[in-house]
């Protein structure tokens, strides 16, 4: 789960497009004058994302030129600023004809539209009304840069300088955040009771006095290389600005939260019980998966690879040594001792370096491209571990930084080996880290190189884990357990997301439902289905996006024959960058009648 797009140096492009209406402009006569045009255009977008949040679409994304700044992206007036921009880019897009354009550039065209419809599909939807979650919470996520650890550095005097700069201006964010939510309440656009109760623990973690407070982490981790003078000065100014500025707004958005707006949060789960709910559903689902769907057809799917997938299990469980309900298999792996090695959070992240050690020679077998970034394996910081998921995070730009898998260890001893093989395929490589390292590498236009499009790369990751048979690994039937595992996860996925959101179901259903067919405990399934409340829609890109890319592969296979080479498959996959998924269907078709 991570990233957006990059800004390459198009903010003076962006000043001089927005003096002219759209109908003053002239289609461009020559296919260089139309492919300057489109750079001019994309470079433009980028610049606009950055510049309208600067945290997501620039600092997570691996672009660390914006770290200083943090745009307060959900005032009303920033939000109709966005989108009148983003309809004047849409304009100046429509005026390029397409039909003149090369392959490269049609390519791009492509992708940029359907950028574009996206997000301005959005504009009706008062997302700015629910600012936070217990997964999108702009404090929090400042708080985790302050680690050191995350895509915001702070190696340098600037650095720190950089994070000061950006952290002093949460408490105006924190204000609007207030006023949004007061609207919404207002409104009766809140969030759900059991999302604002699983929001409340981190906030309160930011209200500690100035030596344990997040924030000030940075002034007690200073490097070496740092003059005593540079440390007494930031110190002296960390203290200041937390103390005095971060703090007291912290507090402030904890308490509103806790004693008026948790009073104020809605008993029903879905974002269908909303105002406009189910088309609000509707466009969540086709920002995630990049298609327009119907959601009853997305949940008989699911009903379908559940069933499937059980099929599997049971065939599976001999090799394991189970004897029992195959429907109970599952839960007897999560809770079999046999699974539960661990003691340390050390052994756990040592049996993911053995884990990457077996699946490193493979990856030539499986790609002509392999990334340059070199791959890290960490434990998620304890300020999220309890409401975090398994996650990669990019590397930066210059490679200093590489790109990360963090593993959530609660308990080390809870800790399933079932679960490892298949979850470091998907975080690791040649999951998330092939995808997006090689998509940064890539020499695509800087949108295209930052974006991210879920149902691209979570349906690439579940893909990858799929890999694991050509490598051999499943081989091992405890190996497989965790493929199966997995898949059975995203498969519910389908079922939950949609019933939540579309039929109905409550909390406390869906729960039971994802309990029963993947074995998670309680609490687990708990933190997946307020997951799942909170982003709706994001659950369905993995299950619909890894069985796009099954099909254009066997499509392919079929056209080929002989000639069908599968690294050649990979990297068609890869190398242009995220695609919306019926781009990457044009995109595949066109490179099998080049084979």
């Amino acid at each position: 789960m991570v990233l957006s797009r990059l800004l390459h140096s198009a903010l003076a492009v962006w000043a001089i497009s927005l003096c002219f209406p759209a109908s003053a402009i002239v289609t461009p006569s020559s296919t260089a004058e139309q492919s300057t045009s489109l750079a001019a255009l994309g470079d433009a977008f980028y610049s606009e994302q950055v510049r309208f949040d600067p945290v997501n679409n620039g600092t997570l994304s691996g672009d660390n030129r914006f770290d200083d700044q943090l745009n307060i992206s959900i005032s009303p007036a920033q939000r109709r600023q966005h989108f009148a921009k983003l309809h004047q880019l849409q304009q100046r897009l429509q005026a390029i004809p397409r039909i003149q354009l090369s392959d490269e550039d049609a390519l791009t065209y492509d992708v940029l539209a359907a950028e574009l419809r996206l997000n301005l599909g959005g504009e009706t939807f008062p997302d700015h009304l629910l600012p936070l979650s217990q997964l999108d919470s702009m404090p929090v996520q400042l708080a985790n840069f302050g680690s050191g650890q995350a895509e915001q550095p702070l190696n340098t005097v600037k650095d720190y300088q950089n994070y000061l700069t950006r952290i002093a201006r949460l408490p105006q964010w924190i204000d609007q955040s207030i006023n949004n939510m007061r609207v919404g309440m207002q409104r009766g656009i809140v969030l759900p009771r059991h999302i604002v109760n699983a929001m409340l623990p981190p906030l309160k973690e930011l209200t500690k006095a100035l030596d344990n407070n997040p924030f000030y982490t940075p002034a007690k981790n200073f490097p070496a290389s740092f003059s005593t003078a540079d440390k007494e000065k930031l110190r002296q100014h960390y203290s200041q600005v937390i103390q005095q500025q971060v703090i007291p707004a912290t507090k402030r958005l904890a308490a509103f939260v806790e004693n008026k707006y948790l009073p104020a949060s809605r008993a029903t789960d879905g974002i269908g019980a909303l105002p406009n709910g189910a088309q609000w559903y509707q466009q969540c689902m086709r920002l995630q998966t990049t298609m327009d769907l119907d959601p009853e057809k997305i949940h008989a799917l699911g009903l379908q690879e559940v069933a499937r997938i059980q099929m599997e299990l049971k065939n599976l469980a001999p090799k394991l040594g189970y004897s029992g309900d195959s429907t109970q298999m599952l839960t007897w792996v999560r809770t079999n001792p046999k699974f539960l090695p661990f003691k340390t959070e050390a052994e756990i992240l040592d049996a993911y370096r053995a884990i990457n050690e077996k699946v490193k020679p493979q990856l030539p077998h499986l790609f002509g491209h392999l990334p340059k970034t070199a791959l890290d394996i960490r434990a998620e910081p304890e300020l999220t571990r309890a409401v975090a998921s398994d996650h990669y995070s990019l590397p930066s730009d210059d490679g200093s930084r590489p790109g990360v898998f963090w593993a959530v260890i609660n308990n080390p001893a809870d800790y399933n080996m079932a679960t490892m093989a298949s979850l470091f395929l998907h975080e690791g490589q040649p999951g998330h880290h092939f995808q997006l390292s090689i998509q940064q590498e890539a020499k695509i236009p800087q949108f295209r190189k930052r974006a991210l499009i879920n149902a691209y790369a979570e349906g690439w990751a579940l893909y990858a884990e799929s890999l694991g048979k050509e490598m051999g690994l499943y081989d091992d039937p405890v190996m497989y357990a965790s493929n199966l595992r997995l898949d059975m996860v995203r498969a519910v996925r389908l079922v939950v997301d949609t019933g939540i959101h579309t039929k109905g179901w409550t909390h406390d259903q869906a729960i039971q439902y994802m309990s029963l067919n993947t074995g998670y405990s309680e609490s687990d399934a708990r933190n997946q289905i307020e997951r799942y409340m909170a982003w709706p829609g994001q659950a369905l890109g993995y299950k619909l996006g890894a069985l796009k890319i099954l099909e254009l592969r066997e499509r392919a296979k079929q056209q080929l024959g002989d000639k069908f080479s599968l690294p050649a498959f990979h990297d068609a996959i890869l190398l242009e960058g995220p695609l919306p998924l019926s781009v990457l269907d044009q995109r595949i078709n066109r490179w099998v009648k080049l084979q």
